[in-house]
């Protein structure tokens, strides 16, 4: 098989997942007017689906290994399809069961990739090769934010959600022709117990570096999902952008994470150490988030496009390198289990970042509150990341 072919198939897949993610937070302002509630509510949606993530990541290696990582990718889109559906009902049970369900549809999706890759991929290209499979969620997130405004403004929130639904049970028919060359290794008879779902953070607690990666990558995530989940609803309501316009700069922070998760591959590859490139990063998100509440209505479009585009590039352009340097730490044939037991403080982070953020800012009356916050704590990651010594 080409080994583009796998990178190209995974990077497709987490795109479409990210995409059906971020949808419902894109179109918030809109969607809480028509249900009555606050749009800071939000970040209680993306830690439902960060729960159902955190579940499903941990059994991710088991399921992976029995069923195949392209089966279970599928299994993922048609979870998210469901969820995006549930969405669209119009009362709020609904949409936290379809928070839920899109959760453990996007958990299984990473870990699978890493199966994949880490069989096709040469050890000296990891982190590069890594980083532009998971240019997928700010592929994903870009679309989301690119389009889902003009959509829902032509032909409703309710249909916009479910146009996206369809357009993940596509993805997941489209997949099939790959199913029997990357599951080839699959083991059937496999079981699920309680042992196996713990065996990912039993892993990860006893390999120190693993156990630093997942540490970083909990605050990374409150810094990453925090900024995607409540950048629109910021720049509507405190700088008075429009919907749209919000949109597009959402975009903006993700073509910055898109250029980013490529350069910063390509770098800790060539030049530096992931440890390394990951603390210059922890740097870069606390000078970004610290400037992000000084931004003014009057500030020139050109300004606000400069810090956004570099704030997506280090808040959301860590993934690749961190996840390389997970699977290169894992145990021979354990990619998947390590990714995903990572993956567990990963969505924790994201659990309870958003709805901190959300409780931060109403109670201060900003959401600039919740952009100091995030400055704090990936201040502390870099102090964490330059005090640990490299890796072998």
């Amino acid at each position: 098989m080409n080994n583009w072919l796998p990178l190209l198939a995974t990077l497709f897949i987490q795109a479409m997942v990210s995409m059906a993610l971020l949808t419902l937070p894109v179109m918030a302002p809109v969607a809480a007017k028509d249900l009555a509630v606050s749009p800071a509510l939000v970040g209680v949606y993306v830690a439902l689906t960060y729960l159902g993530a955190m579940f499903s990541s941990l059994t991710s290696g088991t399921s992976v290994t029995r069923f195949g990582p392209i089966r279970v990718s599928q299994f993922g889109l048609i979870l998210c399809a469901i969820g995006l559906c549930l969405c669209a009902v119009p009362w709020l049970p609904a949409t936290g069961l379809g928070a839920l369900l899109i959760g453990l549809g996007y958990g299984p999706i990473t870990p699978a990739s890493s199966q994949i890759l880490t069989r096709t991929t040469p050890a000296h290209q990891m982190s590069l090769v890594f980083s532009i499979k998971q240019t997928g969620v700010p592929v994903g997130s870009m679309l989301a934010g690119a389009i889902v405004p003009s959509l829902m403004l032509g032909i409703g929130w309710q249909l916009s959600l479910m146009s996206v639904a369809l357009v993940c049970l596509i993805s997941a028919i489209l997949s099939q022709p790959l199913r029997h060359e990357m599951d080839q290794q699959r083991q059937v008879g496999l079981k699920l117990n309680f042992k196996t779902l713990l065996a990912p953070i039993r892993m990860v607690l006893s390999h120190r570096t693993l156990a630093t990666m997942a540490g970083c990558s909990f605050m990374f995530s409150m810094v990453q999902v925090s900024l995607t989940t409540y950048l629109v609803t910021y720049l509507h309501d405190d700088l008075s952008y429009g919907l749209v316009a919000a949109g597009l700069l959402l975009s903006i922070t993700q073509v910055g994470g898109i250029v980013g998760r490529i350069a910063w591959g390509y770098v800790a590859d060539h030049y530096l150490s992931s440890q390394k490139m990951l603390a210059g990063l922890a740097i870069s998100m606390t000078l970004c988030a610290a400037a992000t509440p000084l931004l003014l209505p009057t500030l020139p479009v050109y300004g606000v496009w400069t810090l956004l585009l570099l704030f997506g590039a280090s808040a959301i352009g860590w993934n690749g390198v961190y996840l390389a340097e997970v699977a290169r730490q894992a145990p021979e044939g354990k990619a998947s289990v390590a990714t995903g037991g990572t993956l567990t403080f990963t969505f924790l982070g994201v659990v309870l970042g958003p709805p901190i953020f959300g409780a931060l800012s109403t109670m201060f009356g900003t959401y600039g509150a919740g952009f100091w916050a995030l400055a704090v704590i990936s201040s502390f990651c870099s102090f964490v990341l330059l005090r640990l010594k490299p890796s072998p």
